[in-house]
């Protein structure tokens, strides 16, 4: 998959680093020095391009023509839904995503404006936030499905619920899967009759219904 990404300040230069990880092919653009330095620093020189990302001719220089993805995260809404609408109505790029960096913007990243994936950084930092506090030991460590899944994982407290209790004979949420146990550093495929141990660490995957029932289980039993 080809991904041009415009702005390279840490959430662009760490997208581009994962996705080279991945395999993908990247490009990054990005003008200004005091970025560029650092760019430089992280990731393959052959993935930066250096110049303006308003500059038409920049972008197809760039490889927006052949792009299957334009991420547009720059510091400025502007500059990111004029690269939206460009790359979908112009160039015909398959998959916009645009960065929100005021909250306030947030209702103008929209399909109308060509914009696919809105990310606001604000919004999904608060939310995350807001999970952790109300799920005690349990931690989101991937949303999945813009949201609708998350992949969390939890180490089991000595007074979980869930402590001595077969899998099978756990009240799991019908949206769940236990994905794996890690326990004494070994992982464990689970099964019906895998029973928990205080200390396991689980990983399961569900919806937010399902993430409040799990913390029942699997955290502190403040009853």
């Amino acid at each position: 998959m080809k991904v041009l990404i415009v702005g390279g300040e840490p959430t662009g230069a760490q997208l581009a680093f994962l996705l080279l990880e991945q395999k993908h092919e990247v490009c990054l653009v990005e003008n200004r020095s005091e970025i560029l330095n650092q760019l430089h620093l992280e990731l393959p020189t052959e993935v930066i391009y250096e110049d303006s990302s308003t500059d038409l001719k920049v972008l197809e220089d760039a490889g927006i023509r052949t792009a299957d993805v334009l991420v547009a995260c720059t510091s400025h809404d502007a500059d990111n839904l004029v690269l939206c609408y460009l790359a979908s109505r112009l160039y015909h790029v398959p998959r916009t995503i645009g960065r929100i960096n005021n909250p306030r913007h947030a209702w103008l990243f929209n399909e109308k404006l060509h914009v696919d994936v809105a990310l606001n950084e604000s919004s999904i930092l608060a939310h995350l936030i807001e999970e952790e506090m109300s799920l005690g030991d349990m931690m989101t460590l991937l949303k999945l499905r813009r949201g609708q899944y998350s992949l969390i994982e939890v180490v089991i407290p000595p007074d979980a619920r869930a402590v001595g209790a077969s899998i099978k004979d756990l009240p799991l949420p019908d949206q769940c899967m236990i994905v794996t146990i890690i326990r004494k550093g070994e992982m464990i495929m689970p099964r019906g009759a895998t029973r928990m141990e205080v200390g396991d660490e689980v990983l399961a995957i569900t919806d937010m219904v399902g993430q409040e029932q799990l913390a029942e289980l699997f955290t502190l039993n403040h009853s």
